[in-house]
C-alpha cells in the first residue's frame, strides 16, 4: 500500500492537470496561452509534476475491440498467506493482463485482462492455477463497457 504524503498542488496546477487529461499532447506554449501564464512557468509546473510522480506518462487511449480484444475479464485470486505479493508479480508480467490489485473482502486479489477469444482466456486461468500458491479463482467476464476511463476534470468538479 503507497502510505506517501500526498504531494501539494494549487489551483495552477490543478488547472494544467485538467488540460493535460484531455489531452496530453497540448503544447506547454498554448497550455500557458490558455491560462494567461509564461511558457517558462508552465514548463516548470509541468516538470515537478512529472518529477514528484503526479504526471506518470502520456498515452493515448485504444479501443482494445476495433483490434480484435473484445473480452475483458476480471479475475478474483485467494493466494496462500505470505505469497500474495510473489504470485500478482508473476501474473503482472503476463501480456494480456492490465491491472493487478491487492482487495479486502473474501479474495486477496483483482486481476483485470483483455483476451480475443475465450480459448485465451482459458489458458490464461489454467496458467495461473499452476502456481502453486493459488487456492482459487473466480472469473468473471464483462458483458458490456458503460464507463471504462476516468476524468480528471469530472473529478475536479466533485471536489468543489
Amino acid at each position: 500500500m503507497n502510505k506517501m504524503k500526498p504531494y501539494e498542488i494549487d489551483e495552477l496546477d490543478l488547472e494544467i492537470l485538467s488540460i493535460l487529461s484531455i489531452d496530453g499532447r497540448k503544447n506547454k506554449s498554448t497550455i500557458a496561452d490558455d491560462l494567461n501564464r509564461s511558457p517558462n512557468t508552465i514548463i516548470k509546473r509541468i516538470s515537478n509534476l512529472e518529477e514528484n510522480g503526479v504526471i506518470k506518462n502520456y498515452g493515448v487511449q485504444i479501443d482494445y475491440e476495433k483490434l480484435g480484444y473484445n473480452i475483458i475479464a476480471l479475475i478474483e485470486l485467494t493466494i496462500s498467506k505470505g505469497k500474495m505479493l510473489e504470485v500478482e508479480q508473476d501474473i503482472s508480467k503476463i501480456p494480456d493482463v492490465f491491472a493487478v490489485y491487492d482487495i479486502t473482502g473474501e479474495y486477496d486479489a483483482l486481476i483485470l485482462a483483455r483476451f480475443k477469444n475465450r480459448g485465451d482466456l482459458s489458458k490464461m486461468i489454467k496458467k495461473i492455477h499452476t502456481s502453486q500458491f493459488v487456492e482459487r479463482t473466480n472469473t468473471h467476464m464483462v458483458l458490456n463497457v458503460i464507463k471504462e476511463n476516468s476524468s480528471f476534470t469530472e473529478l475536479l468538479k466533485e471536489r468543489d
